[in-house]
């Protein structure tokens, strides 16, 4: 599919591609994509090589990323909120030939940190990971711009990775999904399947497995507004026939009475039954839950008539879209197989199955979800791994610290820090201690910090995860 909306970008071509503040046409989008590929075929990068990103999203970006596929080239997404420590660590595994960034993501690395933090970004110097270049407007301090090369090299024709996506693992051992070009497309066209755009329609939705289906089937796409009212006048004025919505974002909108319609779209975090009914309610003509990983995008879904008339035990996440394959581990975690799969995680070996880290039954091609077996932590659309942080939380005077996640309503976690202080320390000092690390932590920042004894269980006496959460909804309001 990403092959063929670049075969369907032709320079000329006036037809609105993304809708905003500033309306960009297909050729528009070509024009762009064209001249990134030039300059990046004349910095020497060539199929095969690893190329970061670090744009904002929107055009540029779009275009970036259509230019490295059209190259051949190994994408791998730079996230502000992951913290520099675990950015680094991420992509001393990657080896990226060049970092690309706007110069909005390298003020958060520099002049911009400290302004940067409080919205929980945080970036490292990009000159220690990579040679580095700036695309769109520099500021002062940024890398040098991406300059024009010549004409873009042929299209690249053939499979081979695409993307690297880094989900967990600790700054010790990162761990990264790696899907392939053949994989990238079999999940997208399963997204158009399930969303069926019509050409010339707008669609609501800012990812990227929903541009670029939309796009290559000709329908133009606006990236959805932050503000609950700002996309309620989206939403009257463009008429989607689809949108797509985080959890969290839908149930704001919803809080700011912002009406629905057409088809509209969630997954990332659990969707609840009575979420989706709001959203019928509130005017849409479907409401779909979209059950997803990293590993494979998507997986399985479920509109709202048939997850309200679900009246068992656990959360039913749908049918199993065409091309996915499902199992049970003995221990009742569900496993998928299928086309859209991730090729594998950097470093490993090619796989055919993935553990997704949930218990689960199967009715036929219905999965029905019973929790989850990892010690994820899942609070706004954002998976946050303990093993990534606790140890930075670990200064003096702190003897141990765990995070863990506590219900926040409507499926949402809010994420809960239990530090147990050693004996004789002074609180003050270890709270002083730990600014600096809590900042670092970027998105995954918890709500909460706690100063308790952490609950130990087992013959080694390591921390009671399931103790600390009941400890945390005790004692915390989230």
């Amino acid at each position: 599919m990403l092959t063929e909306l670049d075969a369907g970008l032709r320079p000329g071509d006036d037809t609105p591609a993304l809708l905003g503040k500033r309306r960009v046409t297909r050729g528009d989008l070509a024009e762009l994509r064209s001249r990134y590929a030039g300059a990046l075929h004349a910095r020497g990068l060539r199929p095969g090589d690893t190329l970061g990103v670090a744009v904002r999203p929107g055009p540029r970006s779009l275009a970036v990323l259509l230019a490295a596929y059209r190259m051949g080239l190994r994408i791998a997404v730079l996230d502000p909120s992951a913290g520099p420590d675990v950015l680094l660590a991420r992509l001393a595994l990657a080896q990226p030939a060049l970092i690309v960034a706007d110069a909005a993501a390298q003020a958060v690395a520099s002049w911009a940190a400290p302004l940067a933090r409080r919205a929980g970004l945080a970036l490292p110097d990009l000159s220690r990971l990579a040679p580095a270049v700036t695309v769109g407007r520099r500021l002062p301090g940024s890398a040098p711009a991406l300059q024009a090369g010549g004409p873009p090299p042929p299209a690249y024709d053939g499979d081979g990775d695409a993307v690297i996506i880094f989900t967990s693992g600790t700054t010790a051992s990162p761990r990264a999904v790696v899907h392939t070009r053949a994989g990238l497309s079999a999940g997208m066209r399963a997204v158009a399947e399930l969303v069926r755009p019509q050409p010339g329609v707008p669609i609501l939705g800012g990812m990227f497995f929903v541009l670029v289906p939309s796009l290559a089937s000709g329908a133009p796409v606006a990236v959805p507004a932050r503000r609950p009212r700002a996309l309620a006048r989206q939403i009257t004025s463009l008429r989607p026939q689809a949108t797509y919505l985080t959890p969290p974002q839908l149930r704001a909108a919803l809080d700011a009475g912002t009406p629905m319609r057409g088809r509209v779209y969630s997954g990332s975090a659990p969707v609840s039954s009575s979420l989706l009914s709001r959203v019928r309610a509130a005017g849409a003509d479907e409401a779909w839950c979209v059950y997803a990983l990293t590993e494979v995008f998507p997986a399985a879904a479920a509109e709202a008539t048939t997850k309200a008339a679900h009246r068992g035990d656990g959360d039913l996440v749908g049918e199993l879209l065409p091309g996915v394959r499902a199992r049970l581990s003995p221990d009742a975690e569900l496993q998928l197989a299928g086309d859209g799969v991730c090729d594998r995680y950097l470093g490993a070996e090619p796989h055919e199955w993935v553990s997704t880290g949930d218990l689960a039954r199967l009715d036929g091609r219905r999965v029905i979800l019973g929790g989850r077996v990892k010690d994820m932590i899942l609070r706004r659309a954002e998976n946050i791994y303990p093993g990534l942080y606790e140890p930075s939380l670990h200064v003096p005077g702190v003897s141990l610290a765990v995070l863990v996640g506590i219900p926040a309503g409507d499926g949402d976690e809010a994420v809960v820090a239990i530090i147990e202080t050693a004996p004789g320390a002074n609180r003050a000092d270890v709270e002083a201690a730990l600014r600096e690390p809590l900042h670092r932590m970027g998105g995954a920042r918890p709500d909460h910090v706690l100063f308790a004894p952490v609950p130990l269980a087992g013959r080694s006496r390591k921390p009671d995860r399931a103790a600390a959460a009941s400890l945390a909804i005790a004692t915390v309001r989230p």
